[in-house]
């Protein structure tokens, strides 16, 4: 099958061009595959001098030609293109209107400057045609052409020089030896009398064209050789763009995808009327061409099937060979991309590609994202696993935790070199940080909850090794109770702490926490203990109770009393009140510092030998009570408070400069100072009557509580004073000195017993023991009634 020249009308006769059309042409022809293997070839001429005819012969092209037999009149109108069928490389054939046509005018020549421009601005060769008869002719009808050719070429800023093919039709018997010369001298004259710009005056044609001179014999009297010619002429066009071919300049070709675009481009500039830069123009298609080539290359890489899949692989999971797979794709269309724009602009074609490869991998690098995080959560995970698992065989942590934290970080890395691709470097150190930062969160996590598992399992442990020996050696009450406990606590302190630390060693904490954690231990061992003695405090009364019940009724065998009458009943009582007080004094205060103290002495002293000293209402405006039941802490354990009530030197300071002027107004109104005076005179007595340095001693709030409750009696009883003295009024002194002890009282309320029961009352007051101002009670009817009736049976016996 023949090939098709596919002759189609570039642009209309109205100057219109046809983009669709060129688009058509260049599918139909193949020609943006062929990079930069192709040649353009225009002719210009006289209208009706053979240029289609010519172009059909040499390049078997099927340009509409003139009838003869109609006439001379104008065939080609505009501008036309078709394919060189045969030729190699792609050789594209340009024909142009004919000039000096009377369709157009005589003035009308703009199409025809306009014309001639954009064949030399996209041609590689340009064919004039021209008459035989015409050469050496002054009025010749190229010479008008020519000096149209030169003129345009003026405003070409072209780097590469146009061949011009000047093909003589209907040469004559001249020999072709004389025409040339005679041709060459023609140009040169039209050259010099072309007008130039300062910077081309001098310059010769050759710089600008290469010229070539060809004869034909007439087709119409001479068809045979005129063939013969035209067949040698086509040989010439082969390999035209070879170096030494006819269009061996090549500096200035635009490849040919961007043939299309380029050619619009000229023409539009042309028909604006502007100067055409070409090397800008080049620069201009090359970035357009090499912007649409990218654009089709992402859009192409956006739809890829590859790509959807692995897409959607790596949103469920991690995904084995993501980076192999994905620089594949990339590597697919970038290499596409080079090859479509291989040859445009070399720095345009770079910056573009670099744009693409840019804007790619900004569009995969989410799923290059979610890959680094499946990657991190399963490092996190098996961290997760293998330190359970390793924790669960008896390892040692710290051991473990770093085994497992390099295997998963090796894992990690080994993931992460898996998933990057060729074409970026992307750094993963932030996702890296991340996991480090969270298995260092969870090996803390489980180091604490292990370490809060360790504490509590040796909290309990010293809970059940310290509770029931203290509690049953409290219960005792004997002489060496605190230091019994004392041995105890310390003992199991000790083994407690031994064993923790041997526990926590393998967790290679620093000397400061398993200090700290050590420290915790035996104040929770102490406190323990003090809790414990707390508790059975609490119960002080019914122990008590009990061991004087125990004392007074079972002799020093255990066995129970058998009362014949005889027993010494004062002695039998005051031995068992002497075994409850000395219980009371064990549970009286918390001995765990080997500090001498003298509790069960004075309770002794106060409440079996009876020499309890009440203070009177004058001692208490003299000072706290000399009682030493009435305080709520012992003077060996209690903590030493502080009784400086005055400020500190900086504060003294701080209120003499602040106060100046407050003082000076005080120095110069003596009333405000008798005010202040009065003033004082009743805090004084409020301070001394209430005696509030002595009940702050048992503590702010106690103190605060007991002022407030006392404040109003205080005030009336002192506004009472007050008004008695100014009626010469004095209060009987046993008013004023009620008798609080209850020891007193309930002798007040005891009749007088027979003789046999005389030291009974003494033992009743000896089992009722109160203290207001300790809050401690304690009351045994139910004992005396018992010793009654004992009594009742020795005089019955």
């Amino acid at each position: 099958m023949d090939e098709d020249c596919c002759a189609t009308q570039l642009i209309y006769g109205d100057g219109e061009f046809n983009a669709d059309g060129l688009d058509r042409f260049v599918k139909e022809v193949k020609l943006t595959e062929c990079g930069l293997s192709y040649a353009v070839v225009a002719i210009m001429g006289p209208q009706s001098s053979g240029k289609s005819t010519l172009l059909n012969h040499l390049f078997r092209t099927k340009f509409r030609e003139m009838d003869a037999y109609s006439g001379r009149s104008q065939t080609t109108k505009g501008i036309w293109i078709a394919k060189c069928v045969g030729i190699e490389p792609c050789t594209i054939a340009m024909d142009l209107e004919g000039t000096d046509g009377r369709e157009r005018g005589e003035d009308d020549t703009t199409f025809e400057k306009q014309s001639a421009l954009f064949a030399l601005a996209v041609s590689d060769i340009v064919l004039i045609n021209m008459w035989c008869h015409d050469i050496g002719r002054e009025q010749a009808a190229n010479k008008p052409l020519l000096k149209t050719v030169f003129q345009v070429m003026m405003r070409l800023f072209s780097p590469r020089k146009t061949t011009l093919l000047f093909v003589i039709r209907d040469k004559t018997k001249t020999p072709f030896e004389y025409l040339e010369p005679v041709l060459r001298e023609d140009i040169q004259k039209i050259w010099d009398g072309v007008p130039k710009p300062q910077a081309h005056k001098s310059t010769p044609l050759s710089e600008f064209f290469t010229v070539e001179v060809v004869a034909l014999s007439s087709y119409e009297e001479k068809e045979e050789k005129f063939k013969e010619e035209v067949a040698q002429l086509r040989q010439r066009f082969f390999h035209s763009i070879s170096p030494g071919g006819l269009a061996g300049d090549r500096r200035g070709v635009v490849p040919a995808s961007g043939f299309s675009f380029s050619a619009q481009q000229i023409w539009k500039v042309i028909k604006e009327n502007k100067d055409l830069d070409l090397p800008a123009h080049k620069v201009m298609v090359a970035t357009v061409r090499c912007e649409e080539i990218a654009n089709q290359k992402f859009k192409q890489l956006v739809h890829d099937e590859g790509w959807l899949a692995l897409q959607e692989a790596v949103e469920t999971g991690p995904v084995q060979g993501f980076g192999k797979r994905l620089s594949s794709i990339l590597a697919t269309y970038l290499s596409e991309y080079d090859m479509e724009a291989i040859y445009f602009d070399e720095g345009v074609r770079n910056s573009k590609r670099q744009l693409l490869e840019s804007k790619a991998l900004d569009f995969v690098y989410p799923a290059y994202s979610a890959m680094l995080g499946h990657l991190r959560s399963k490092a996190l995970e098996d961290f997760q696993v293998r330190l359970e698992q390793s924790l669960n065989k008896g390892e040692g942590f710290a051991s473990s935790v770093r085994t497992c934290a390099q295997s998963s970080m090796l894992e990690f890395e080994k993931g992460c070199a898996d998933a990057a691709i060729q074409q970026a470097n992307w750094d993963a150190s932030k996702v890296r940080e991340k996991l480090q930062r969270d298995i260092d969160a969870h090996a803390s996590s489980v180091r604490g909850a292990k370490l809060a598992e360790l504490n509590s399992n040796y909290e309990k442990k010293l809970s059940s090794s310290l509770s029931g020996p203290v509690e049953a050696l409290l219960e005792t009450g004997a002489k060496d109770t605190w230091a019994s406990i004392r041995k105890l606590l310390n003992r199991e302190t000790k083994v407690a702490v031994s064993e923790f630390s041997t526990a926590v060693a393998n967790f290679e904490l620093d000397n400061e926490t398993v200090v700290k954690m050590k420290q915790h231990l035996k104040d929770y061992a102490r406190n323990v203990v003090e809790t414990k003695a707390r508790e059975e405090a609490g119960k002080i009364m019914i122990h008590m109770k009990d061991r004087f019940a125990a004392v007074f009724n079972y002799d020093s065998d255990s066995m129970p009393r058998v009362w014949t009458g005889n027993e010494d009943i004062r002695s039998i009582t005051k031995d068992a009140r002497t075994a409850s007080l000395k219980l009371l004094s064990t549970m009286a205060a918390i001995r765990l510092d080997e500090k001498p103290d003298n509790i069960e002495n004075v309770l002794v002293s106060s409440l079996v030998d009876g020499t309890v000293t009440v203070s009177s209402s004058q001692n208490r405006k003299l000072g706290p009570s000399t009682d030493p039941l009435a305080s709520s802490s012992w003077e060996e354990e209690a903590h030493k408070r502080s009784n400086n009530w005055l400020p500190p030197p900086w504060a003294i300071m701080a209120m003499i400069v602040l106060g100046f002027n407050e003082f000076m107004m005080l120095l110069k109104n003596p009333l405000y100072l008798m005010v202040l005076f009065v003033a004082f005179l009743l805090s004084k007595a409020l301070w001394v009557q209430m005696d509030i340095t002595g009940q702050f001693q048992h503590g702010a709030l106690s103190g605060i509580l007991s002022i407030s409750s006392r404040f109003l009696p205080t005030v009336m009883n002192l506004l009472r004073k007050l008004a008695e003295e100014a009626q010469g009024n004095q209060t009987p002194e046993a008013q004023r000195r009620p008798v609080s002890l209850s020891s007193q009282s309930y002798r007040n309320e005891t009749p007088q017993p027979n003789p046999v029961t005389s030291s009974f009352p003494e033992s009743s007051v000896s089992s009722n023991i109160s203290s207001s101002d300790t809050g401690m009670e304690y009351s045994s009817p139910p004992l005396r009634q018992r010793r009654t009736a004992n009594v009742e049976e020795v005089e019955s016996s």
